[in-house]
């Protein structure tokens, strides 16, 4: 024997006469301890043993040192179109193709005026805000929009969403348009700022960063193009801290529906079960596709909307608060519990934002929150809804309205818990268990929904669109024998809260949604079961 031998064989002698002693000394403390203790000096029997095993056995040391850890190397060396389309996925503001293909251009009025900007040097805010500073007034913008529909008067034009910390802000600034095949800029001074929001309703300060729409005419010599890019400056020359991309969604035929929902902030609510009876229900009554703003969610949240999304049928889009609001995950939720007139501005961006992409791409579009549903009462779907409405609501005036409302109607979790469970029904479906609601509709055109038409539409609030093309923000309210908004909630709104045990001490059974029930319980528990929900059969028995 070797004196390595001799000395491996002296240490595990010692090893075990140290074992012997712990374990002497285990039996004089307490059982949790005990266990504790004696795990660990079952791994450090198992390290000598493995360590011993491979000083006798060459052939297992060596297969020791062939291992190599799993890292994923997928992205090593990306290559640079990959990351500028995962970056375009990511901000899709950004006008990062158009200026790929430009980079290593001359691109300026001239020399010493409007050079096209480079990504490298805008400003960004809280992600997804592109930066303009004035001297009278911060701008954050969100999004840019191509504007051709027959009814807008100033015609052909990019609107512009974004937040500005002025009310009924002065400040002269300018478009600087950029299209393909042209070194310059198209110059044109910013035509309006559309205020969405009503003073009333509070926050009216200089100050507090406000929701507008911002637009600006396409002169004539460009009405046929569309801008790859615009930016907004105080002055005509200045090199632009902000560059976006001019959206136009424009397929050849529209779809149906579309849905249209604020920032989701629940990080501590797992919703997620809900939410899959939702989006079904949804899809059962005529949804093409549901549009999500994403603030901060659960796990279980994310997880179904990317199950959605891959089978596009949602498209998820992350949000931030712009300047100085807080974007702190749990800090955020609180801020916007608390600020209510800074969440009601907040949520018009994801909304406006929701309408113009999606201006050409379906016939209406329902601001929703995932605890309201639009229900036919006469009808499969909404399709076959709005076809009867339009018919009535033509009849009564011959002209298409901006939107068609739907009175609110409350079905209190606690109705259901004065009759119990329906034992035909899973208790997970949320909706369909929960059939008892307040025999009274909230007033005629107070926390109404609507199909919103978005030939019309030029800017839109949870309710009714705040501002319209041609003859106005005129609204046609579907009749209660024809559809209802069916509103599931613990309590009443706040505003609310003082009359609310009025609509709990009147309620009715109402089954409008059990003719939906079997394709509802079986889409649910399918997706559920798809999304590992469920405990297996084992565990189950």
């Amino acid at each position: 024997m070797g004196a390595g031998g001799r000395m491996m064989k002296r240490i595990v002698c010692l090893v075990f006469a140290w074992g012997v002693l712990v374990l002497g000394v285990l039996q004089l403390k307490g059982p949790s301890q005990a266990a504790s203790d004696r795990q660990s000096l079952i791994l450090v029997h198992r390290r000598l043993s493995d360590s011993n095993q491979a000083d006798r056995d060459p052939s297992r040391n060596q297969q020791l040192l062939d291992l190599e850890p799993f890292v994923d190397k997928s992205a090593t060396g990306r290559s640079e179109p990959l990351l500028l389309e995962e970056i375009q996925q990511r901000l899709p503001s950004l006008p990062i193709a158009y200026w790929n293909k430009n980079k290593n251009k001359n691109m300026c009025k001239n020399e010493t005026c409007a050079k096209y900007p480079s990504i490298f040097e805008l400003e960004f805010n809280n992600v997804y805000w592109q930066t303009l500073r004035t001297s009278n007034g911060t701008f954050h913008f969100y999004g840019a929009y191509y504007d051709v529909r027959k009814l807008s008067k100033i015609g052909p034009a990019v609107r512009i969403l974004g937040m500005i910390d002025r009310i009924e802000p002065t400040v002269k600034t300018y478009c600087q348009f950029w299209f393909d095949n042209r070194k310059e800029p198209v110059f044109v001074r910013v035509m309006e700022y559309k205020y969405i929001w009503y003073k009333k309703w509070g926050n009216y300060k200089q100050g507090i960063f406000q929701p507008y729409l911002i637009a600006c005419q396409i002169p004539q010599p460009y009405h046929k193009l569309v801008p790859a890019s615009v930016s907004v400056v105080e002055k005509v020359c200045d090199t632009a801290t902000n560059s976006l991309r001019v959206i136009y969604n424009r397929p050849k035929k529209k779809k149906g529906f579309a849905v249209c929902v604020k920032g989701l902030d629940f990080l501590h609510d797992d919703l997620s079960v809900r939410l899959v009876e939702w989006i079904e229900l949804l899809g059962i009554l005529g949804a093409d596709k549901v549009f999500f703003y994403e603030l901060q969610v659960h796990p279980n949240i994310s997880k179904v909307l990317n199950f959605y999304k891959e089978r596009n049928r949602v498209d998820v889009t992350p949000l931030t608060l712009p300047g100085g609001q807080p974007n702190i995950p749990g800090f955020q939720h609180l801020y916007l519990v608390k600020k209510v007139n800074h969440k009601r501005q907040n949520e018009l961006i994801p909304y406006n934002d929701c309408l113009y992409k999606n201006l050409y791409t379906y016939e209406y579009i329902a601001l929703l929150d995932i605890d309201e549903v639009i229900m036919p009462l006469q009808y499969a779907n909404w399709k076959e809804l709005m076809d009867a409405v339009l018919v009535k609501a033509l009849a009564l005036k011959n002209e298409t309205r901006a939107s068609y409302n739907v009175r609110n109607v409350y079905f209190l979790d606690d109705l259901l818990h004065d009759h119990g469970w329906f034992k035909d029904i899973p208790k997970y479906m949320h909706m369909l268990q929960h059939v008892y609601r307040s025999k009274n509709f909230t007033k005629p055109n107070q926390y109404v929904k609507c199909f919103h038409n978005p030939e019309r539409a030029l800017t839109l609030h949870n309710h009714f669109p705040l501002a319209c093309l041609s003859s106005g923000c005129t609204s046609y309210a579907i009749q209660t024998t024809d559809a209802q908004l069916q509103h599931y909630r613990a309590d009443c709104v706040r505003t609310l809260k003082k009359t609310c045990t009025q609509f709990r001490q009147n309620s009715v059974v109402d089954t409008a949604i059990w003719k939906h029930k079997d394709a509802l319980i079986s889409r649910v528990t399918d997706t559920l079961d798809k999304l590992g929900f469920f405990a297996s059969h084992n565990e189950i028995t």
